[in-house]
């Protein structure tokens, strides 16, 4: 019977991948092996005949590959028949290797074929990016460009470029940008997307933009791409006038797209921003897979609602790693410790394997909680499942957990198993000892990783020199701003934390020299130079460097009005207060204890204890300090009010308010 497969047997091949074919295990094998052994004896019987139809028959039985053994089998008949010497099934053994997982065996192959063609190498160089070996994708591009003999087709260059921005070296990803114009692919739609996303994944975000409006041709692929270039380096307002640009254009967004316009709306925290995009996936019947509904959990609960984000997640049936880790999260970041916990065990239940994306919230929730054992369990946990081995991203958040929980000799073990070249551990140390008050044990380390020959970065540098800040370690920190000087170190976040220190030692003139020197001032900077004012009683100059922010058109937050209304209250500028009271209201700036205090202060002290006592009985919550300040207002002009006071201070010890008629005064004189 299988004597008659010899005739038809081409066909049979292509048939063999059919789904009616595929039924028939008397026709067809699942490993490919009975295809093989039938496919050597035909070559031996029609070599000749069937050398010329050789690239089109072969074809079919890469698909019938399903593992690394069957693959093998192939290469072996590829060897025997001589087939291996050409280029179209060798490169495809090529592909099919890594994608197996087996990129050494990719390798091999390319080297020993004799002379690669330019779409060869172009595979190789696309199997390296595959497995994220994207210094060997570039090395594999410059060795390719030394033989002067090859034609460099188009194909190569988008998986190039994705090299060049995982490999994070613009220069070379700016070189090839050059090699493309000259070459004359400049035009081409799929290498200008390329390029989009690689300056977009740099943070060249004028770069991407201006590829992007060079593009004579705005598919989806460029329009998705711009819009997450644009989220990823910050500007998710701008991402959101993209997707609103793409729209009107009339072009139909997918799922992917989505992915970037929700992470913008949780970024900015927008609820009813989130509903309206949340509302529009629905309307356009975008398919909401396991990436999607994860991106709209982690947008609902940066927005601040739970609720939604919970019921996103217990509507997909087949959850997936990433939806786990989204929802555990979400809980995580919103300071639900335990149901995040909870939530972790529920995913270990339903026999849905963490990775070290899902330990980092488990990890901190046990560190919020201060449970030392029960994080220490999930620390073992994680050696088992060699998890540890991701010590770049899990070894801060273990350095976070034996902080909190009061051992800092757990730390020090810890950075000796990293190899104390993670600065991103020694980062997280030296910020939690500065939170805590451990000022000298942060600069310990400080000094210790500069001693392991360690550069601090920008963040290491702000931690120390707040640490000095709380401390009152001038000296030290003046040895710090040197350093800072002669790197030539010019980040915000340090100039900042500069300004605050030398704020707090009572340094206000070379505060402001900093400060001055700043070209780009943000919100955060202004803030700290007119708290810095404050603090030192500087406050006609708090108040006038208010006023030159107003004047420029400045954001303010809720920290710039509570500095300036504690100033006003320290001069008694009523006026200004009651006109900061209505810009409050009209920035919409949302009043909380801190706000709500420091305007019943500054009415109180100011001599108007009527909005005073307005504002007072306005708070949902009142602190020991609410009621001190009402207080203290009233006690200014105790021979006017003094019935009122009493009446404050017995209401907050919890005895029954009193009429003017009574006589009060045994009462307050026990106070």
């Amino acid at each position: 019977m299988r004597r008659h497969l010899w005739v038809w047997f081409p066909r049979f091949i292509r048939l063999s991948l059919h789904k009616k074919w595929a039924k028939r295990p008397n026709y067809c094998c699942c490993d490919g092996q009975f295809i093989l052994h039938t496919w050597s004896r035909l070559l031996s019987f029609h070599a000749h005949s069937l050398a010329s139809a050789m690239t089109t028959l072969y074809m079919p039985l890469f698909r019938s590959c399903t593992n690394l053994r069957s693959l093998a089998q192939l290469h072996a008949h590829l060897l025997v028949t001589g087939f291996h010497h050409d280029p179209l099934p060798s490169t495809k053994l090529i592909e099919s290797y890594s994608q197996m997982g087996s990129f050494q065996s990719s390798k091999l192959v390319f080297r020993c074929f004799p002379n690669p063609d330019s779409f060869m190498w172009g595979v190789l160089i696309k199997c390296s990016v595959w497995s994220n070996l994207f210094q060997d994708a570039i090395f594999l591009y410059l060795t390719m460009i030394k033989n002067d003999q090859l034609h460099i087709s188009n194909f190569i260059f988008p998986s190039l470029l994705r090299a060049c921005s995982g490999f994070g070296d613009l220069g070379i990803g700016e070189m090839v940008h050059g090699t493309i114009i000259k070459n004359g692919f400049g035009k081409d739609t799929v290498i200008q997307s390329s390029l989009l996303s690689m300056y977009g994944e740099m943070g060249c975000i004028t770069y991407a933009k201006k590829m992007f409006d060079e593009m004579t041709i705005r598919d989806l692929v460029s329009w998705s791409s711009i819009i997450l270039s644009y989220v990823e380096n910050g500007k998710a307002n701008e991402g959101l006038d993209m997707f609103r640009l793409m729209v009107l254009e009339g072009i139909r967004p997918d799922s992917i797209t989505m992915l970037s316009v929700a992470e913008a709306c949780g970024d900015l925290g927008f609820l009813k921003l989130a509903r309206l995009i949340h509302g529009y996936i629905v309307r356009r019947r975008i398919e909401i897979d396991g990436s999607l509904a994860s991106s709209l959990v982690a947008m609902y609960s940066k927005c601040g609602d739970l609720d939604s984000a919970e019921r996103i997640f217990q509507n997909v049936t087949n959850r997936s790693t990433a939806l786990w880790t989204a929802m555990i999260s979400s809980y995580y970041r919103t300071g639900w410790f335990e149901e995040a916990l909870k939530s972790f065990f529920d995913m270990l239940d339903s026999r849905v394997e963490p990775n070290s994306v899902t330990m980092m919230s488990v990890l901190g929730s046990f560190a919020g909680l201060g449970w030392l054992r029960e994080g220490k369990s999930v620390h073992c946990y994680i050696i088992r499942k060699e998890m540890d081995l991701d010590y770049d991203v899990l070894g801060p958040v273990f350095i976070e957990l034996y902080i909190k929980c009061g051992k800092l000799n757990y730390c020090d073990k810890v950075l000796h198993v990293v190899g104390g070249r993670n600065i991103v551990a020694w980062n997280m140390i030296i910020s939690i000892c500065t939170e805590k008050g451990l000022l000298k044990e942060a600069l310990a380390h400080l000094v210790q990783m500069q001693t392991l020959g360690l550069m601090p970065d920008s963040f290491s540098l702000a931690s120390s020199i707040s640490a000095c800040a709380n401390g009152g370690l001038l000296l030290f920190g003046d040895q710090m701003h040197g350093h800072i000087i002669k790197r030539g170190l010019s980040d915000e976040f340090v100039q900042n934390s500069l300004i605050d220190m030398y704020s707090k030692c009572g340094l206000t003139e070379l505060a402001y020299t900093i400060f001055d020197d700043i070209n780009e001032k943000s919100v955060v900077t202004w803030n700290s130079m007119i708290c810095g004012f404050h603090q030192n009683g500087n406050s006609v100059e708090a108040i006038s460097l208010f006023d030159q922010m107003y004047l420029n058109g400045l954001e303010m937050n809720d920290v710039t009005f509570l500095s300036v209304l504690q100033a006003c209250s320290n001069l008694g500028y009523l006026e200004k207060g009651k006109w900061l009271h209505h810009k409050l209201l009209t920035y919409g700036v949302k009043t909380d204890l801190y706000i709500d205090t420091a305007l019943t202060d500054m009415y109180a002290k100011c001599g108007d204890l009527v909005t005073a006592q307005r504002v007072f009985d306005s708070m949902s919550e009142k602190s020991v300090v609410s009621w001190t300040v009402m207080i203290a207002g009233y006690g200014a002009h105790v021979m006017q009010d003094l019935w009122k006071m009493e009446n404050l201070i017995l209401s907050r010890l919890g005895i029954s308010v009193l009429s003017p008629t009574q006589n009060i005064t045994p009462v307050w004189l026990t106070f």
